[in-house]
């Protein structure tokens, strides 16, 4: 059933819902300045009606009577709540500098523009609105010249929405649909745990599409009665793959190991290099495979890799999982390596690897990898296949 639900401030949402938005601008204090909202609202309407959704919450920081304002504190902590929480904020700024000057719009916009939830629209020849215009264009945020293009690209980027219900609704859409939020999400439900709340404290976007993001969560751990625990936060990106390449010695510590080199930002080497698996985005085979032949050269068949399983790699802070993979390599393929170690890599994504064969013992002994490293190696070399 299609539902439309317009929550005025102070009042409180429903427990449930598919989709929301939240109508931030500039907002009317004398009672001779009609709010732009109303129109808003109505186009609102029209247009989820016509879509034959779910139940649609608007959010709208004004009182229903336009007059019976809230203390400031009540509507400030009001406004907070369900910016956090809203799939997508509709910035819609008809700036005029006497009557709708809109300057807590824009504390709003400058911590919200990049959540991967803004939509901006002002008129185009609407007073100092040039930064926020300039901004939009170059950082994929959507930009419209009118309430009407402005409400409408909203509701095309919620599309059908998702049902979240008491806790879950704090999670925006844009997290909420990515697969490690849903893995996660399905993790702690199997475990008898309870979401209870959060709330995005980050995210990082490459175009519109949220890449990593950080959700500080209230959970409530059925194992421990109900003990609540609300002080850390989730890290969560795309799933990797990892790939062991091998060439098996009489020992798992004498057997040969193929690394890449790489450099990475967060790397606390004394070189300022990471040595890891070949590896990258991705689960199947088929992207282990494409993942080995763009870092190393190396091009396999897909009959020899051999699957592990998966795991997360730092359980502590990240949700994500490494999809572990193995190839034992021949002799020759070991001496192609050796006489091609690179540079190889995806430039156009910034990558540059360089491949460095060494032995499982050797990496034991040093710091030259980290420990998600070893353990990933000491699962394939441990194994039967790796020890034979």
């Amino acid at each position: 059933m299609t539902e439309i639900l317009v929550v005025n401030s102070p009042a409180e949402p429903p427990a449930e819902w598919d989709a929301t938005v939240f109508l931030a601008g500039p907002t009317p204090r004398a009672r001779h300045v009609a709010s732009w909202r109303p129109a808003a609202v109505e186009r609102l309407r029209e247009r989820w009606r016509s879509r034959g959704h779910g139940r649609l919450v608007v959010f709208v920081p004004e009182p229903t009577d336009g007059h019976s304002w809230p203390t400031p504190a009540v509507q400030r902590d009001w406004e907070l709540r369900h910016l956090d929480r809203s799939d997508r904020i509709v910035f819609w700024i008809p700036r005029d500098l006497r009557d709708l000057p809109g300057l807590t719009t824009n504390d709003e916009w400058g911590w919200l523009k990049d959540s991967g939830r803004a939509v901006l629209g002002t008129p185009p020849d609407a007073p100092s609105v040039r930064y926020q215009r300039a901004y939009a264009s170059g950082h994929d945020i959507p930009l419209c010249d009118t309430l009407e293009a402005t409400v409408d690209t909203a509701l095309a980027a919620i599309g059908p929405g998702r049902r979240r219900v008491a806790g879950e609704r704090d999670i925006p859409l844009n997290v909420w649909d990515t697969p490690v939020f849903q893995d996660w999400y399905a993790a702690q439900r199997a475990a008898g745990n309870t979401l209870l709340g959060g709330r995005i404290a980050w995210v990082w976007r490459r175009g519109a599409h949220v890449w990593l993001w950080a959700a500080h969560v209230r959970v409530e751990i059925a194992a421990e009665g109900g003990r609540v625990k609300d002080n850390e936060v989730v890290l969560g990106r795309p799933d990797v793959t990892a790939v062991a390449l091998y060439r098996r010695g009489e020992t798992p510590e004498q057997s040969t190991v193929v690394l890449v080199r790489e450099f990475r930002s967060a790397a606390r080497t004394a070189d300022g290099f990471v040595r890891e698996l070949p590896g990258g985005g991705g689960r199947t085979e088929r992207d282990a495979r494409t993942e080995v032949a763009q870092e190393t050269g190396l091009v396999l068949a897909p009959e020899r890799v051999r699957a592990h399983g998966s795991r997360q790699l730092a359980g502590t802070l990240a949700a994500h999982h490494a999809h572990l993979y193995s190839v034992e390599l021949t002799e020759e393929e070991i001496a192609l390596l050796r006489s091609d170690p690179g540079p190889h890599g995806v430039a156009g994504d910034g990558e540059r690897t360089d491949v460095e064969i060494t032995t499982y013992g050797e990496l034991l002994r040093s710091a030259r990898v980290d420990w998600s490293t070893l353990g990933m190696l000491a699962a394939v070399l441990g194994t039967a296949e790796g020890r034979r």
